[in-house]
């Protein structure tokens, strides 16, 4: 079964501005999929939409079989949403602010409160649970909207650029805590300016360009397309006076290490020699994490022209 299919989309504003021109993607049952584009180009319109908080213009949403149009409050079941912004009371507590949200689904406090105890733990928020909103680092505050979204047992979890702000310790405890969820069968949808989040928990990747989508395929095949590998070259010595490594293009990172840009057409023997006759002693060599970033930054550009 599909869990999310987007069909056709479109929102035009009372300005005359065409935030989507019609977009179209599905999710799988069970999958980590990704929503990638930069500022403005349609990612919160899109979710606003599937999450009922936008009035579309034209198109269709269906979620785990039903009808935004035609069973509203089906797909709000289904749907936990962490939005970007705090939309909590800061001023309640962290245990009664997930204990009310289960209210919402009619959910009685003595049901959700052995599950709630679970998520505040998983969460490491259960330290925390007479404590007020507003008293919380934003680390925990994003955990808080997490937990709140699971209350109700969703079936699809979207999480509108869940680690802004945060910290990498606690980024990667929550890419953790993610991976786990959807590999008990949750259904995540996520939106983040962190490529790296994309390409480390995500099968499929999808990126929107000024209200249309410009490419949706596998993590994979996307990573596959790209014509350049970036390399993170540590060295022995230092990267003070680096000589030129032509034909390869360089950006220094510290004195110890640098990045370097290798096109597919070229082995990376061919690298190893170019440092080996200019002197350079190596350490390490390792592929830069965020490959996604040249391929989305290319792609995005290409469909500007």
């Amino acid at each position: 079964m599909q869990a999310l299919t987007v069909e056709g989309l479109e929102k035009t504003y009372d300005n005359g501005f065409q935030a989507l021109k019609g977009v179209s993607f599905s999710v799988e049952s069970g999958e980590f999929f990704a929503l990638l584009g930069p500022n403005g180009a349609g990612k919160s319109t899109t979710l606003g939409i599937v999450c009922g908080l936008v009035r579309k213009s034209s198109g269709r949403v269906s979620v785990c079989g039903d009808d935004l149009d035609q069973s509203p409050q089906a797909v709000r079941r289904h749907l936990g949403v962490v939005p970007q912004e705090f939309n909590f009371n800061s001023f309640e507590k962290v245990e009664q602010i997930v204990l009310n949200q289960a209210g919402y689904y009619g959910i009685s406090r003595k049901e959700a409160l052995p599950y709630c105890e679970t998520l505040l733990k998983q969460l490491d928020l259960w330290e925390k649970r007479h404590t007020p909103a507003r008293m919380l680092s934003g680390g925990m505050k994003r955990r808080l909207m997490i937990a709140r979204a699971l209350i109700h047992k969703p079936r699809v979890l979207i999480l509108d650029e869940p680690t802004a702000g945060v910290d990498i310790e606690i980024r990667r405890s929550m890419w953790e805590f993610l991976q786990k969820l959807n590999q008990q069968g949750l259904t995540i949808i996520l939106t983040t300016h962190y490529l790296e989040e994309a390409e480390a928990m995500c099968k499929r990747v999808a990126i929107i360009s000024e209200g249309k989508i410009i490419t949706n395929t596998s993590t994979k095949a996307l990573l596959k397309q790209a014509d350049k590998a970036y390399f993170v070259v540590d060295v022995t010595g230092t990267t003070e006076s680096l000589p030129a490594l032509s034909p390869f293009s360089i950006e220094v990172l510290d004195e110890h290490s640098f990045l370097v840009e290798v096109n597919k057409s070229i082995s990376l023997n061919e690298l190893f020699a170019v440092l080996n006759e200019k002197g350079i002693n190596v350490a390490s060599i390792r592929p830069e994490a965020n490959r996604l970033e040249s391929m989305f930054i290319d792609l995005v550009a290409e469909s500007k022209q």
